[in-house]
């Protein structure tokens, strides 16, 4: 994708700087150039991190589409260079780049899925219903998954795991081994196998409707 034109757009945040706040008004998105953005956001009376972004990712685009305040806090985790969209701008990159205008559409149609359904999981009390359902969320978004089976082969680790649940290595582990001695899942260095992923529905379900 090439943005070269637009480099008079760039802007630089320092490492911990706040790049913006939830719940604050949102006029602009970013496209990272360099270094990693963290999102987190503010669950009951917790903060959990949504998702650290690395170059070539956007951030902030909800603030364009649905004129809403900033849905999570954005924060440079290093020296980040951006280039930032407000509505002005967008237009004219949508208008003058039809290749471009389309990727963009396109992402904004996932990262809308992405940031809702990954709202979901952190709103579940329980740890392991957070883990049986990052495991769903990846059955609804792969497509290159076989699904002829109950059971699914995800490419993925522990360490990812933990990052989509918001929770911590250790207990993630923990969790997933539980899982593993209750013959629900299998786990080898660069996939995990669920033995049957309509089990984990039905567990999810049941606990989200106990929240609720």
């Amino acid at each position: 994708m090439d943005l070269s034109a637009f480099g008079r757009f760039t802007r630089t945040f320092q490492p911990g700087e706040m790049i913006f706040s939830e719940f604050e008004p949102g006029h602009t998105f970013y496209l990272i150039q360099s270094g990693r953005v963290e999102l987190t956001k503010i669950v009951g009376d917790m903060v959990r991190t949504l998702d650290i972004l690395q170059p070539s990712e956007m951030f902030g685009e909800m603030a364009i589409l649905e004129n809403s305040p900033r849905s999570a806090t954005a924060i440079a985790l290093d020296t980040v260079n951006v280039l930032e969209f407000n509505s002005q701008n967008f237009e004219i990159l949508m208008m003058g780049n039809p290749q471009i205008a389309l990727k963009l559409l396109r992402l904004f149609t996932k990262r809308i899925y992405d940031s809702k359904r990954r709202f979901l999981i952190l709103t579940l009390d329980e740890p392991s219903a957070k883990i049986a359902d990052v495991f769903l969320m990846l059955d609804e978004s792969q497509a290159d998954i076989d699904k002829s089976t109950e059971a699914r082969e995800f490419k993925t680790n522990i360490e990812n795991v933990a990052h989509w649940a918001g929770m911590g290595i250790t207990e993630t582990r923990d969790i997933l081994n539980s899982f593993v001695n209750q013959r629900r899942v299998e786990i080898y260095e660069d996939r995990i196998v669920v033995k049957n992923i309509n089990d984990f529905s039905r567990f999810v379900n049941s606990r989200r409707r106990k929240d609720d």
